[in-house]
């Protein structure tokens, strides 16, 4: 460049351009600050939820166990009582 389009180049830009770019630069800087921490909280409630949702799913798997030991548990003593009720019906037949 020469000497004679550097003044040329400084009257172009004037200060409070640069002042308005500056601002807008900084301006930028926090909004990208306050995204990666919009980010990083994001992501942390990520995880917590999926931990939550294992956990729960874990509930889940358990009590669907536990429902069947129960409905085969009904199933049993269903069939022990009409063992007992057909029992009951022939000594009372006799």
């Amino acid at each position: 460049m020469s000497a004679r389009a550097l003044p040329e180049l400084e009257s172009a830009v004037s200060i409070d351009e640069f002042q308005a770019l500056e601002e807008k630069v900084y301006k930028t800087i926090e909004l990208l600050k306050s995204a990666r921490e919009a980010k990083a909280i994001a992501e942390r409630d990520v995880s917590r939820l999926r931990e939550q949702l294992e956990d729960r799913e874990e509930e889940v798997e358990t009590l669907r166990q536990q429902m069947v030991s129960l409905r085969r548990e009904r199933e049993e003593v269903r069939g022990r009582v009409e063992k007992m009720l057909k029992q009951i019906e022939t000594l009372a037949e006799v």
